[in-house]
């Protein structure tokens, strides 16, 4: 009898091989089903298919791979660069006779209980009976619908093979690099469920795939696109990031910066945890060297800490801290500092928020650094998408308790002229605004907090001052005002802008 589901009733699903891809489709494909895989040539058909068929081989199941428009040493040959072996695969190769493909040849064909099958079909056929697969992938469809010359024909020869699958406990795939001029609508409205596979053409950088599960009959799915990346060792889905249902228990509390200035600026015991912080400023202004020292003073107090880099290499990084006086590789070998640099042309949005999923689930990260959102703008293929990205991931954070720190560069230096590429300020729980100005023929930096939700702070304008000691704040400027224009007025008074210790 067909088995139609697992013991506690839920619907018998098939895992794809990829994790990502489960997590999409709710625990994988339905069983016993037959779905259409399309997508353009390079965008990942084949490798996904494999992939599928293999995790079929390694749980013990029969499974076949049926080409019309590759060889087996073809297929070989592919798979040795991921480093499989397809020893565990039945791949039956269908060549097409000359003959077929003329105009004159027609070839329909009905369920088995009708008519004669053509030779094609009938040779498909015949291998499933044999072998009595529990996985199947086609590959593709193209040819047959060149056989097939028009919709009628074609469309009776997929719903043939629908017919002659449904019963026999077996799972097609069907692919199809969409070489019709038209959506194939037809199959389409046929298969149980539709998955589109997509490259995207970028100006720079390494090309851009994802994937959308168009429908899946019978089951829920995670909508929208997916970021996907091929690799050694095959495809990685990086499904689209859902905050919703991710809450999770943490202790309310408070991160220091470990500087008593800082921590009085921003109402006493630095950053809410489950909050995140943007930090604002021109070039140069100290925000990178602020959000480091959150996350060294976290490693300090033995918690975990990560700082996606995307402006710097990380030989850079490390120097620049040594320039303050801070010794963050000794936290980097105890494994409480982890610092990754980031490639924005070699990066999708969907791999970004993966890493820090599994930054904050796996390692049990508590404080995130991502510098700059500038270089995380660079790999937004629509900048539009960016604040809903930031939204989601920002709300994710924040249900996990994660303290996160965000980097935005100013264009300009002084006055008027400085401006964001995006404003992203509202979505943050914290705004620290930095800004140059002049002084006792010397340029100084100031800080202050503009914005923090759910706790009080200090309303006034510091001093910030960066050395080999480290970072400094001073007390509040209350013989300027126009500090944050870039265009300071001295109103008189003696020692403005004098630096407390520590």
């Amino acid at each position: 009898m067909e088995k139609l589901s697992n013991p506690d009733g839920s619907p018998e699903r098939l895992g794809t091989g990829s994790a990502g891809l489960d997590e999409v489709l709710r625990g994988g494909f339905l069983a016993n089903r037959l779905y259409l895989v399309e997508g353009d040539p390079g965008t990942g058909k084949t490798t996904l298919a494999l992939q599928f068929l293999l995790e079929g081989a390694r749980r013990g199941e029969p499974v076949l791979y049926v080409t019309l428009s590759e060889t087996k040493e073809e297929l070989t040959a592919g798979a040795r660069s991921h480093g499989w072996s397809l020893d565990g695969i039945h791949i039956h190769e269908l060549i097409a006779p000359e003959e077929s493909l003329k105009a004159e040849t027609q070839y329909t064909v009905f369920h088995p209980s009708e008519v004669e099958l053509g030779d094609l079909t009938r040779a498909v056929l015949e291998e499933v009976g044999r072998l009595r697969p529990r996985r199947v992938v086609f590959d593709s469809l193209s040819e047959m619908r060149l056989m097939a010359r028009d919709p009628l024909r074609y469309r009776r020869q997929i719903l043939a093979l629908k017919q002659f699958f449904v019963g026999r406990q077996c799972t097609v795939l069907l692919l199809d690099d969409r070489s019709a001029t038209d959506a194939d609508l037809q199959v389409q409205s046929i298969a149980h469920g539709v998955l589109l596979l997509e490259q995207l053409p970028v100006g720079y950088g390494a090309e851009r795939r994802r994937l959308r599960m168009r429908k899946m009959r019978g089951s829920d799915f995670r909508g929208g696109f997916h970021d996907l990346v091929i690799r050694t060792g095959g495809i990685e889905v990086y499904p689209r990031l859902v905050a919703a249902g991710r809450r999770q228990e943490f202790e309310r509390g408070s991160a220091s910066s470990g500087i008593e200035g800082l921590d009085a600026l921003l109402g006493g015991g630095g950053l809410d945890r489950g909050s995140s912080t943007l930090l604002m400023g021109p070039a140069g202004s100290g925000k990178s060297s602020l959000a480091a020292q959150f996350a060294s003073a976290a490693a300090s107090r033995g918690e975990r800490a990560v700082a996606f880099i995307f402006d710097e290499v990380v030989a850079t990084y490390f120097a620049r801290a040594a320039g303050l006086g801070l010794d963050r590789r000794r936290h980097v070998e105890a494994g409480r500092l982890d610092v990754r640099r980031v490639d924005p042309a070699d990066l999708s949005p969907g791999e970004f928020a993966g890493y820090v999923q599994q930054a904050v689930e796996r390692d049990g990260v508590r404080v995130v650094v991502i510098d700059s959102l500038n270089g995380y703008l660079q790999a937004m293929p629509d900048e539009r998408f960016l604040t809903l990205h930031m939204h989601e991931l920002l709300t994710y954070l924040n249900q996990r308790g994660v303290v996160t720190l965000l980097v935005m560069a100013q264009h300009g230096f002084l006055g008027a002229d400085m401006n964001t590429p995006v404003d992203v300020s509202y979505l943050a729980d914290a705004v620290v605004m930095l800004r140059y100005f002049e002084a006792q023929g010397a340029i100084r930096r100031a800080i202050s907090v503009v914005k923090k939700r759910g706790g009080r702070h200090e309303e006034t304008i510091r001093e910030l001052r960066l050395s080999s000691a480290g970072l400094e704040v001073g007390r509040p400027l209350t013989d300027f005002r126009g500090v944050l224009t870039g265009t300071p007025v001295y109103t008189g008074g003696a020692g403005g802008g004098e630096l407390l210790s520590g």
